[in-house]
């Protein structure tokens, strides 16, 4: 019913809306017809057959290809602006797969690793695939310098980080 209801609301909200005027790449009355075409499928195939079920299937696929012919339209007319889209009756996606904010892992040991290296250590965090460990030289004063990359780890226990200058002082 999802893909019922985005064409309900696209039929309503995009057609004649002053934000878009340039015509959409879709006549309404094509996707009207084809919004109640599905429509009216829907409650057939849940008590027909194979070839209602079919039918039905074919009929959303159809509503579908419509549908991202508009979406395309709406996402290059709306300049990135919610509002915008939100007004065509398109909803906006994330493009987040992380269900959650993943905490900041804490730094429990630095130990020397080989000449010019240290080697991290830090608490693991749920649901992380790699550690970023970026460090700067501290400067005259107290100061960090440019921060840099010492690159991407998977594993949080042992992230040997090297071409440091030895005896020289530096932030993680």
């Amino acid at each position: 019913h999802t893909v019922e209801e985005t064409a309900t609301a696209v039929v309503g909200k995009l057609y004649g809306n002053a934000l878009y005027p340039d015509p959409p790449p879709v006549i309404q009355a094509d996707l009207q017809t084809a919004l109640t075409a599905f429509s009216t499928s829907i409650p057939v195939s849940a008590q027909g057959g194979p070839t209602d079920t079919a039918t039905k299937n074919s009929l959303r696929d159809t509503l579908v290809g419509l549908l991202r012919q508009l979406a395309s339209y709406v996402q290059a007319k709306c300049n990135n602006d919610l509002a915008t889209l939100l007004s065509s009756g398109f909803d906006a996606v994330s493009t987040n797969r992380s269900s959650t904010q993943l905490t900041a892992p804490t730094i429990t040991d630095i130990i020397n690793g080989m000449t010019a290296q240290l080697v991290l250590r830090c608490t693991t965090v749920a649901n992380s695939r790699v550690y970023e460990v970026r460090y700067a030289l501290i400067g005259a004063g107290g100061t960090p310098g440019p921060w840099q990359s010492a690159g991407l780890f998977t594993n949080s226990r042992s992230m040997a980080v090297g071409g440091l200058t030895p005896g020289s002082t530096y932030q993680f």
